[in-house]
């Protein structure tokens, strides 16, 4: 299955900034599955209507390990 990303707020200048970028994460048929928030700090993953300060976060080096791991 193919999920509709899009971003919903796009507050960056040529790097990333504190407030970041959030992607809003949809199902094919427009169902919300959450939002990701892209920062200088790492990701934030908000399933459903979570709000962002209660999101599950992961900074750069542990979403890169986790990337990199088999």
């Amino acid at each position: 299955m193919v999920l509709k990303v899009t971003i919903k707020d796009f507050d960056v200048g040529m790097e990333v900034k504190t407030n970041g970028i959030e992607f809003q994460v949809r199902k094919p048929n427009g169902e919300l599955l959450g939002d990701c928030y892209l920062t200088k700090t790492g990701l934030i993953w908000c399933k459903g209507q979570t709000q962002r300060q209660n999101g599950v976060k992961a900074s750069w080096n542990e979403f890169i390990l986790w990337m990199e791991s088999d």
